[in-house]
């Protein structure tokens, strides 16, 4: 029997399909549309190339835009393994030919499945980690939003009023972005006084509105000048303020959706019990892993994935006003190299 490899450049509408045989010699080039029939056709077409002979299959992608692929190929039973964009981009040095295709893509990721014994299979995704994933996604996507609209607003009041612009640290207080949605000139905050400020806020739930109130009134009575267009900035911020507002309560309840999820998975208590990993940490391991751990084949890469999650979870935390990460102790994330994999299942702690 034949052994065949089918390595595929994965995008967003279409893919681009490459298949080598034992030799290198190119069976075919096809270019595919990104939905189920014609995938199916693709996959009849090799399994007919290969007659009754091994395939195994190859992509850049391992989530987004190969999805369905993956789906395709896992469903009917085929080998399918991950290659990281990384080494198709150095591996394409040493290949002939400048210019960067999809076919020539396709064709370096299929020649490097057939020569390298170091790549990760995709199997059948755990749909717990694929929906703690596609969260931890969103997640970061309302960090980016929150921030951005935290740093329109303060280049916005830095035109007009840079007082109360430099009186606040608006990332991490939301007592001072609930009185912007009510008060953003110096003229309105004096008029309402310090007293009818503090109680506005706290009847909004805020618990530092007698402070926040103080400051607002300082930096007020600091400044009698109105700048040209003060008005239509000052409506900007109030709508800024509220957004930001709006999407901290959705960071809320999306962290919420992470940590209930978080739980019906098996390995959860596992990893909360391991120093450092909080609910989010953990989220983001499961499913940086897909749910197991079997496809690293050392302490030491595992031990590199963990690090760079706690990194990127530092920064978006930071980013989000949250309390940040600890730092994880090497020694309950690392496993004797001579022991991997460990006999049982996510022993981080021993």
């Amino acid at each position: 029997m034949r052994q065949l490899w089918a390595g595929i450049d994965a995008g967003k509408t279409h893919h681009h399909c490459v298949v080598i045989d034992e030799a290198g010699r190119q069976l075919l080039s096809r270019r595919v549309r990104n939905a189920e029939d014609d995938l199916l056709d693709l996959l009849a077409t090799v399994s007919a190339l290969a007659d009754d002979g091994a395939v195994l299959w190859a992509t850049d992608l391992n989530q987004g835009g190969a999805a369905l692929l993956i789906a395709v190929l896992t469903s009917n039973g085929q080998q399918l393994v991950y290659i990281p964009g990384r080494i198709i981009y150095h591996a394409a040095r040493t290949y002939r030919g400048d210019g960067k295709t999809d076919a020539k893509d396709a064709a370096i990721i299929a020649d490097q499945a057939r020569v390298r014994r170091d790549l990760h299979p995709i199997t059948g995704s755990d749909p717990i980690a694929t929906a703690l994933r596609m969260l931890a996604a969103h997640r970061a996507d309302l960090v980016a939003d929150r921030t951005r609209t935290i740093n329109r607003l303060r280049a916005t009041l830095l035109e007009y009023f840079p007082g109360l612009e430099a009186a606040f640290d608006y990332a991490h207080r939301q007592a001072a972005l609930r009185l912007l949605t009510k008060y953003q000139t110096p003229a309105a905050i004096r008029r309402a006084g310090e007293n009818r400020i503090t109680a506005w806020l706290t009847a909004q739930g805020c618990r530092a509105g007698a402070a926040i109130a103080a400051r607002a009134v300082e930096a007020a009575h600091a400044q009698h000048t109105t700048t040209a267009n003060e008005h239509v900035a000052a409506l900007i911020v109030a709508r800024l303020a509220a957004d930001a507002l709006r999407l901290q309560q959705d960071l809320v309840t999306i962290e919420s959706e992470i940590e209930t999820r978080l739980h019906t998975h098996v390995y959860a208590e596992t990893l909360l019990s391991v120093p450092g990993f909080g609910p989010l940490l953990a989220a983001e391991f499961i499913a940086a892993t897909g749910g197991t751990i079997s496809r690293h084949d050392s302490a030491d890469r595992l031990l590199t994935l963990l690090m760079e999650l706690i990194e990127r979870s530092r920064r978006l935390s930071t980013a989000s006003g949250g309390a940040g990460y600890g730092s994880l102790p090497y020694a309950a994330a690392r496993t004797a190299d001579n022991d991997w994999p460990p006999s049982a299942p996510l022993r981080l702690d021993r």
